[in-house]
């Protein structure tokens, strides 16, 4: 047995926006490139498709008795605890014969760190600059240690960036808002702002960060999403080796 036989099937959130499955097939295809012996499988949450199920059943027709789902998700919120477990126990009702493991999500890694970081680059912030206050943007939970999760990295940043400070900002559910962030940043002396995505691709959320940055700074530097990055694309074969297997491990 080979690793073609053992899918890698990665499952993103799904959106209305046609903006955020295309990145995600983007950022797959980047996968496939560096890793030509996977083959690499496409499916969403909601809203999007093809859907995790129908992937899991496709991949049973196609002869495959093993695959490893591997989230396309930042953070363990919801959708990582319950939505994906979800679908793959429906799969394993109707299909017990088909071996499927789930691998961690994405996040918190220093991959993604760097991929963010990489992006908030592209805008012309730059590390060092004491008048630049940063808002670190995401989703936002009703799960704490999700926003944790998000909070930790901003502080990581603010030690050792030497920027006037780097604050959190969620879209919806927790807190701080974007606007909060922006006040508690000019507070700590910051002239001008930056927004930093913990978004994977574009969408409703990280639009509507940004239009509350742009309201309360209009000529803040808004960082794009990770998109299909090199490193992310990496880690996504790294979450996927760890949940092989161990007679199928490998190096990714």
């Amino acid at each position: 047995m080979n690793h073609r036989d053992v899918p890698l099937i990665a499952v993103a959130h799904g959106s209305r926006d046609p903006r955020s499955a295309a990145t995600v097939r983007e950022l797959l295809d980047v996968l496939r490139a560096l890793r030509p012996e996977l083959d690499v499988r496409t499916a969403f949450l909601d809203l999007a498709e093809p859907a995790l199920g129908d992937v899991l059943r496709a991949v049973h027709a196609d002869g495959h008795r093993r695959a490893v789902v591997v989230p396309l998700l930042l953070g363990s919120a919801f959708h990582a605890r319950v939505d994906v477990p979800g679908a793959v126990a429906e799969v394993r009702r109707w299909c017990p014969q088909l071996d499927v493991r789930v691998a961690d999500v994405l996040g918190p890694d220093p991959l993604l760190e760097s991929a963010a970081l990489r992006r908030l680059a592209e805008t012309g912030a730059r590390s060092g600059d004491g008048s630049l206050g940063v808002v670190l943007a995401g989703a936002g939970s009703s799960h704490a240690p999700a926003n944790e999760a998000v909070a930790a990295v901003a502080r990581r940043w603010a030690s050792r960036a030497g920027w006037a400070g780097v604050e959190p900002a969620f879209a919806s559910v927790a807190s701080p808002t974007a606007p909060q962030a922006v006040a508690a940043l000019r507070a700590r002396g910051a002239e001008r702002i930056a927004v930093a995505s913990w978004f994977l691709a574009p969408g409703r959320l990280p639009d509507r960060i940004g239009a509350q940055v742009l309201a309360e700074a209009p000529s803040a530097l808004l960082a794009a999403p990770l998109g299909a990055d090199t490193e992310v694309a990496e880690l996504i074969g790294v979450r996927y080796a760890a949940a092989l297997p161990e007679s199928l491990s490998i190096t990714a």
